[in-house]
């Protein structure tokens, strides 16, 4: 008796909170998608995409595409297309499925889903030419994989920050990986792991003007916050995504002939910048780009330095290509 009203206990402590968490959710619709930007529909749902254009006086002919991480959207990428647009490139950026605002369908999300959707997308959009990837932690991951499946679609490759170098990191967070557990302990602290991004230790040494403001980035994390699939998303994504190694896939990327840029923070707390060492030894022809005292949230907390430097390591691929 006494065992099943503990156990009865219990179920309310973790169930209500997890009601309160859950309880009015939104599914996401066509219209709450903005007025630039579309779904394309894919074989998983619809995943929203949304190209950006130079002048058409100034385009080189030159598709880049970026690819973002884990948990944040495109909005990451918001303060560093502009050098590649001013330098005459075509944009095209995406949210993964379960972010931003994509579909949020219940599947496996595995390598297999980010690799499918991508290339899904780019015949979507008749996009038959080499592109230029560029992936962001997560997104690192991602376009290793994508380029190691189809190499012949891959001009050049930009890693920032990239997963896939922490094979020692692997085993933590196992909690994650237990069905039921994984989503009420997303739900229960999802915001507070997500904002920590833009923390007051990560924020100390950054001095951009083209910096995210804190308060911007955490009403972006709470909107993705108020739709349902989203935090299911990210608990699969952990469960069947090896974020922590991906070194087989590098090594056989850096046996083809692909330029490689990869941009990394000394000071990064998520992807460390230890993984340096192992990301040249896959990958001996990259060229590394360091930024000191940058953490994870380079891309959109230090885009000065991140958005030139993609630019001009495309502009010195595009000059040394036959």
């Amino acid at each position: 008796m006494k065992i099943g009203v503990i156990l009865l206990v219990l179920v309310l402590l973790m169930g209500l909170p997890y009601v309160a968490k859950t309880y009015g959710l939104k599914a996401i619709t066509v219209s709450d998608l903005p007025d630039k930007g579309a779904w394309a529909e894919l074989s998983q749902g619809n995943l929203y995409y949304r190209w950006y254009v130079p002048e058409p006086d100034n385009e080189n002919g030159e598709i880049v595409i970026l690819v973002h991480g884990f948990s944040t959207p495109h909005f990451v990428w918001d303060r560093i297309k502009n050098p590649l647009l001013e330098r005459g490139y075509k944009v095209l950026v995406y949210d993964h499925f379960g972010r931003g605002l994509s579909e949020r369908p219940a599947i496996r999300y595995d390598k297999g889903l980010y690799i499918g959707s991508l290339k899904e997308l780019l015949t979507h959009q008749q996009i038959s030419q080499p592109v230029h990837l560029v992936g962001y932690s997560m997104g690192g991951a991602v376009v290793g994989h994508f380029t190691r499946a189809y190499p012949a679609q891959t001009k050049t490759l930009t890693l920032i920050a990239p997963a896939g170098f922490m094979p020692g990191a692997q085993t933590a967070n196992r909690l994650v990986t237990l069905p039921v557990v994984g989503e009420w302990l997303g739900h229960m602290f999802a915001k507070d792991i997500l904002v920590s991004d833009v923390s007051e230790r990560e924020m100390a040494n950054i001095d951009d003007p083209l910096a995210m403001d804190k308060l911007d980035f955490v009403s972006q994390v709470s909107e993705q916050l108020a739709y349902s699939g989203y935090v299911e998303s990210l608990v699969s994504t952990y469960r069947y995504f090896d974020l922590f190694n991906a070194q087989d896939t590098f090594i056989a990327v850096g046996k083809r002939d692909i330029p490689t840029l990869a941009i990394w923070g000394t000071k990064d707390a998520t992807v460390p910048y230890s993984g340096t060492k192992n990301m040249l030894e896959a990958i001996p022809h990259a060229e590394l780009m360091t930024i000191e005292e940058g953490g994870h949230n380079i891309t959109y907390m230090q885009p000065s330095i991140v958005g030139p430097g993609i630019a001009a390591f495309l502009d010195r691929s595009i000059s040394l290509s036959p």
